[in-house]
């Protein structure tokens, strides 16, 4: 059996110079290696009392919702702004050149509630953080999050110390 680091694809100076691109596509795209990334996700939250998955938009739909169904939980959606049909709470975050928005339905997460948050990739920290004080807004509690990948060189860990993380694949660089 592979490793999960060999079912994601490297392309070097993407998106500029200097940069390895790691693209989470080629994971989805094989059948091998979409289960092995949902089954070592699924083992790190197996043990956890929560009551809630909740995902960021897009690829966090993508990782989340199986965890969901296999553990048999709710599944919340974490959207960009201008999304979600009904009454919303949003979030403004710092991007690398600007700002974006995130929100959830108001309805989502009950006080009290144990959420584990879900996505393929943590960089700067910066959505996910978003993501976090947005369940927080609602009453929830984020007891754990979870990613297919982390760029360690970009400290996104930093920003996110009182939380409980763990990553399938750690990355050294940017």
């Amino acid at each position: 059996m592979k490793k999960m680091e060999e079912y994601v694809r490297s392309i070097p100076d993407f998106p500029e110079p200097g940069i390895i691109f790691r693209d989470v596509t080629s994971v989805l795209q094989d059948a091998d290696g979409l289960k092995l990334a949902i089954d070592e996700m699924q083992k790190r939250i197996s043990d956890l009392d929560f009551d809630v998955i909740a995902g960021t938009e897009s690829r966090g739909f993508i990782f989340g919702m199986p965890l969901a169904y296999n553990l048999h939980k709710p599944f919340v959606l974490i959207r960009k702004k201008g999304k979600l049909p009904c009454e919303t709470v949003q979030k403004e975050y710092e991007l690398e050149y600007g700002t974006a928005t995130i929100e959830i339905h108001k309805d989502a997460i009950k006080p009290g509630q144990r959420v584990v948050l879900i996505d393929d990739l943590i960089a700067t920290g910066g959505t996910i953080k978003a993501a976090a004080e947005l369940i927080e807004m609602l009453g929830g509690e984020v007891v754990k999050m979870v990613f297919l990948m982390e760029l360690k060189g970009l400290n996104g860990r930093d920003l996110l110390q009182k939380y409980d993380l763990s990553s399938v694949i750690e990355y050294e660089g940017k």
